[in-house]
């Protein structure tokens, strides 16, 4: 994929990520930093998955999508991160064009998964507590499937769309992006060429990928929320809420920063809010999300316990 030409018959050819920190004398600090939230989160979240998979306590649908969105954050922070970490050692921020918009797919398709897992994770929360009496039939193995691979293929058509999209516009400079990893806020703000359709475009999309998964995820819960208020004691109604509150906390998260990130493409100038909000996307999210479900779970901590220290279930 080759960048297209500007009216003065040059093309940028490769980008400047400006990372982080400007001043040199912070990259060691950034380094060391990001490089222990690198190795906490894939430590972090394939501990999660690998519990999930040899015990067999947590083989039921809301671990089966658990495990998937342990994969997804440690692929989201692997698109990011460990490419900033190598510009950081080797004191190089050029990113050829071809890499960036490699980068801008592979993200897209992460998060967009993550969009449509969330969801499912919201309905199957749904199923076991408005109607446990069909849950087993509704939520079997092979809706689950079908639940990750429609997530897949929607995600996979989004991120497609928006780096054919992002192909067609004019780059003759400037070529320096203000943040650490390439995204389409960025890319807009240097295409020398209109990007209106462009941003008509994600806004159309993202009310599919967010919008839709945010309307499904609150009547969802709003059905929760009814069903458990109808429970008479009270241990019921606080073990009912325990399973939603993970959940609840990583959707608010992920979608808080994500909706500050894309709904400000109208602004004259991205500054450092965006590096911030770019931060809590690719490393925070992924990072907390095993902490989340394991502080909140007392059967996750369990498990976890025992795989960590070498013992097996009694079960």
């Amino acid at each position: 994929m080759q960048p297209k030409y500007g009216t003065n018959g040059t093309a940028v050819t490769e980008f400047i990520l400006l990372g982080l920190a400007e001043t040199p004398e912070l990259w060691p600090v950034v380094f060391v930093l990001f490089l222990f939230a690198y190795l906490v989160t894939v430590g972090g979240n394939l501990t999660i998955l690998a519990a999930i998979m040899v015990e067999s306590k947590l083989r039921i649908p809301m671990y089966f999508f658990l495990g998937n969105l342990s994969v997804l954050d440690v692929g989201c922070i692997t698109v990011t991160v460990p490419s900033m970490l190598g510009r950081l050692l080797s004191h190089k921020h050029r990113v050829p064009y071809g890499a960036c918009l490699a980068q801008l797919f592979f993200f897209h398709l992460l998060v967009g998964v993550d969009c449509f897992l969330l969801t499912a994770m919201a309905y199957d929360r749904f199923l076991a507590i408005c109607q446990p009496l069909t849950y087993s039939t509704r939520m079997n193995q092979t809706v689950q499937q079908i639940l990750v691979a429609v997530s897949w293929v929607c995600a996979f058509t989004n991120a497609l769309t928006h780096t054919i999209a992002i192909s067609t516009l004019n780059f003759c400079g400037p070529s320096v992006i203000n943040h650490f990893y390439c995204d389409l806020p960025q890319l807009f703000q240097l295409s020398c060429s209109s990007t209106q359709l462009n941003e008509l475009l994600l806004f159309a999309l993202a009310f599919i990928m967010a919008g839709t998964p945010m309307a499904l995820i609150v009547t969802s819960y709003a059905h929760v929320v009814a069903a458990v208020l109808r429970i008479c004691s009270v241990e019921g109604r606080k073990k009912a809420f325990s399973t939603c509150g993970s959940h609840l906390t990583v959707v608010a998260i992920f979608y808080g920063s994500g909706i500050f990130n894309y709904m400000r493409l109208g602004s004259a100038k991205l500054s450092d809010k965006d590096k911030v909000v770019g931060i809590f996307n690719t490393v925070i999210n992924p990072m907390l999300n095993p902490i989340i479900y394991s502080l909140r779970n007392p059967d996750v901590q369990g498990v976890l316990w025992r795989v960590l220290t070498g013992r097996r279930s009694l079960a």
